[in-house]
């Protein structure tokens, strides 16, 4: 049986980003991407070493050469090789000191987590606080595809409620943001992309259906702004055209579903994870 009185362990991940005031210079991907040219001399061969697409692996080429005054990424055509690719001295030293400091805040990771959060709920918490975002509905929980074709991923995302949320991405946001069946992830819902109902609404495919407690409600002339409790106690908000015959028949307290289609779903990957043993 555990010991239920043994504080929780945390083992946390995290990751380096270079900016300079508006400007993204270096991202983990990128990093990845450079490291890889350096190794395997080619675009297509670091695209497959760090599972990328060959498409966005040019892209980010791009990206990366139009950030310094000279390229930083020399791709060569022709030879008996058919061409490469290779980091300038610029680029190799900024590979360097990335991956030096990357050393440090492995390091700095390992001292934090001997801190005690208290629980895996603190860390999920957490997790939301790091995240800025105009939409006003975040969860945290653990993601699974259950369907894809050549253009999209169906996925199912628990996050403590009754059932999990479904959600639709392109393929080529699941591999940018690098997501794993059984991973963590985050799931974001605009207010305004969630329909509000008195009754229980008609299942159908790729809608989700939620059930709460009305906390709370506010019109205006033309809006209508909901608090509700869900199952999980956490408070979702709800931003619906103000229909007066609706919005006098709320009351706090009253049970209310709402409505949004999967494809309203924004996913999104924290770079702050945690395991609890």
């Amino acid at each position: 049986m555990p010991d239920s009185s043994r504080s929780p362990s945390i083992e946390l991940a995290g990751a380096i980003w270079f900016h300079s005031g508006a400007t993204n210079w270096g991202n983990p991907r990128r990093m990845a991407l450079l490291a890889a040219i350096q190794e395997h001399g080619s675009i297509a061969a670091a695209a497959r070493a760090i599972n990328l697409s060959y498409k966005a692996a040019w892209d980010a080429v791009n990206t990366i050469n139009g950030l310094a005054a000279e390229p930083l990424i020399i791709c060569t055509t022709g030879g008996t090789r058919g061409g490469g690719a290779h980091l300038s001295d610029k680029a190799l030293e900024i590979l360097t000191l990335y991956q030096q400091m990357e050393q440090l805040h492995d390091h700095f990771l390992e001292q934090l987590a001997q801190l005690q959060p208290g629980s895996a709920k603190n860390l999920g918490l957490l997790q939301k606080m790091l995240v800025s975002t105009s939409a006003r509905n975040s969860f945290v929980g653990t993601i699974r595809r259950t369907g894809h074709d050549a253009l999209l991923n169906v996925l199912e995302l628990e996050v403590g409620l009754d059932q999990p949320l479904q959600a639709v991405i392109t393929q080529d946001s699941w591999h940018s943001l690098g997501l794993q069946d059984q991973g963590a992830a985050l799931a974001f819902i605009k207010a305004s992309a969630i329909t509000p109902h008195l009754h229980p609404p008609q299942p159908r495919k790729l809608l989700n259906i939620l059930h709460g407690v009305l906390q709370s409600y506010r019109c205006s002339a033309d809006y209508l702004h909901i608090s509700l409790e869900l199952s999980n106690q956490d408070l979702l908000t709800v931003i619906a055209p103000h229909e007066p015959d609706r919005s006098g028949q709320l009351a706090a307290g009253q049970p209310l579903w709402v409505s949004f289609p999967a494809t309203n779903v924004l996913i999104g990957r924290s770079e702050l994870t945690g395991n609890f043993s």
